[in-house]
């Protein structure tokens, strides 16, 4: 069984780096090629009877499809990605009327959270110019079953070089995760990530004692994750990846 999770690498090393930049950068995968997905997802209508139904019942298609809007373009890319707080502030709070009607758009289509984001921060003036097109996340897809590969330890040393900071996806159990444990997270089996948040001896008295959570001790990875960004910023190339219409 393979899961669709995050894993983190080390969470003191990026929000050391990340205070560094400007308080509304963020990072989404997205582009307007929507190729395969405008009929076999954006045009789809799924219908939950759990919504009107006491007892559970599966969920299904509708016979009919609808047309793509034209008041804004529909944008794709992945589901997950590391937004600001600014702008999860402004799709929370509505401000303004887009991420309400793209909430209710996508409430009801398959894979909706790799289709939500990217299409509001390009349809918004105030934030497309902010977007990166890349979301650090390390992963390899498998093109035989338009599906992500599982990642092993034979993948370990090249997701530390490329400086993500998470990756996707691990099969149950697998060797690599203690790998990251071990080499990156400093976690002794069975017991929390040591941080400032706790103190103590490692193994089961790591948080015998709590810390301060606020204190962070950027390590090696701060390296690796800042070559990355600064990769990413250089020469202000980025801004020819934002929300560009194909």
């Amino acid at each position: 069984m393979a899961l669709n999770r995050f894993e983190r690498f080390e969470v003191g090393d990026l929000l050391h780096i990340l205070s560094f930049l400007p308080k509304d950068i963020n990072f989404v995968n997205h582009s307007s090629y929507i190729g395969w997905k405008e009929a076999k997802k954006l045009k789809l209508i799924i219908v939950d009877p759990g919504l009107y139904l006491s007892e559970g019942t599966e969920m299904f298609y509708a016979t009919q499809q609808r047309e793509l809007p034209s008041a804004y373009r529909v944008f794709t890319g992945s589901p997950f990605s590391i937004l600001s707080r600014r702008f999860m502030e402004f799709c929370i709070l509505g401000e303004d009327n887009l991420p309400r009607i793209l909430l209710m758009y996508f409430a009801n289509t398959p894979s909706s959270l790799s289709n939500y984001f990217p299409t509001v921060i390009c349809n918004t003036r105030k934030f497309n110019k902010t977007v990166i097109n890349q979301n650090l996340l390390y992963a390899i897809p498998d093109g035989r079953r338009n599906d992500l590969r599982p990642l092993n330890s034979t993948d370990f040393d090249d997701m530390i070089r490329s400086g993500a900071v998470f990756a996707q996806k691990f099969q149950k159990d697998d060797p690599v995760l203690d790998l990251i444990d071990q080499k990156l997270l400093g976690r002794s089996p069975r017991s929390v990530v040591p941080g400032g948040w706790c103190l103590g001896e490692p193994g089961n008295s790591t948080c015998l004692t709590w810390g301060d959570a606020k204190i962070l001790r950027p390590g090696t990875g701060s390296q690796r994750l800042e070559k990355a960004i600064v990769e990413l910023l250089a020469n202000g190339t980025f801004r020819s990846r934002q929300c560009i219409y194909e």
